[in-house]
């Protein structure tokens, strides 16, 4: 290396003094950089692109608007909207395509879970006694194949859970239930019935709530003829003496105080389905 060049030292950088006392007054420098390298637009360009903007606005919500009016003034199917109840059996078919008999819901730990708040009343007469109570099975044809107290209930095996507890109303809950499955239930008629019948029609003493509910579904070893919340005896605001209990679907189709059970080869009414909701409605 030549004698006269040297090696050079590394550049420090330069600080400023004042900024390093003051960081706010850092962040307004790094803005005000940052607003100097963003480019602006001048009066014609804005007012271009506002009235893009605006014109692609009311396009989508006249777009919006029109959709709304064709199904508030399309046919009723079902006592629904056509295009609404098109897509509820789309969801049925999506549903029924993705179901597994093996596959559970998620469950929790009891400590999670507390009583269910009280909502929905169709169906509990308030005349009823419980000392008359007793359920009733029956074929598809109407005909009487069996009655049980809740002493024959008790004594298949019980099962206790913690699930969610799921509302078409957008809420949910965690729950203990308590209960026997109703395939254990459904395996004393295999003899009478063979081969059972795709659906089961669930009704109250009084008939004044009923729901439809696939065998699938039914048969699933989380779906449970239930007589416990939280270890303790169903009250009468929450279905008892027995009631339907299954985190597959919301709770419209968790009937309280069950009556009569028929199984069924054709899909039975259901109370909200005929007030414009799914019939399947499947979580």
């Amino acid at each position: 290396m030549p004698k006269n060049e040297s090696v050079p030292k590394s550049e420090s950088v330069s600080k400023n003094p004042t900024t390093e006392k003051d960081p706010s007054l850092a962040r307004e420098q790094r803005y005000a950089a940052l607003e100097r390298g963003t480019p602006r637009l001048d009066e014609v360009q804005f007012y271009q692109r506002s009235r893009r903007s605006v014109l692609v606005g009311g396009l989508a919500a006249l777009a919006g608007f029109s959709v709304f009016r064709s199904i508030q003034t399309a046919d009723l199917v079902d006592r629904a909207p056509g295009p609404l109840r098109a897509v509820h059996e789309k969801n049925e078919s999506l549903w029924r395509a993705l179901f597994r008999e093996d596959h559970l819901a998620r469950t929790f730990d009891p400590s999670e879970s507390s009583p269910i708040r009280v909502n929905g009343r169709k169906g509990l007469d308030e005349d009823f006694d419980p000392a008359t109570w007793e359920l009733r099975i029956e074929g598809p044809d109407g005909e009487l194949l069996g009655t049980h107290s809740m002493d024959d209930i008790r004594a298949l095996a019980k099962v206790d859970h913690t699930i969610e507890h799921k509302c078409v109303e957008g809420w949910s809950h965690v729950v203990t239930w308590g209960g026997a499955r109703f395939s254990d239930l459904a395996s004393l008629y295999e003899d009478q019935l063979g081969q059972l019948p795709d659906y089961v029609d669930l009704r109250t003493p009084d008939g004044g709530y009923y729901v439809g509910v696939d065998l699938a579904t039914m048969l699933h070893s989380q779906t449970l003829l239930t007589y416990e919340m939280q270890g303790q005896e169903l009250e009468p605001a929450h279905g008892a003496p027995l009631r339907l209990t299954t985190p597959l679907k919301y709770g419209i189709k968790q009937i309280k105080r069950i009556g009569t059970i028929r199984f069924s080869h054709q899909q039975p009414s259901d109370y909200w389905h005929e007030r414009g909701y799914d019939w399947y409605a499947h979580l």
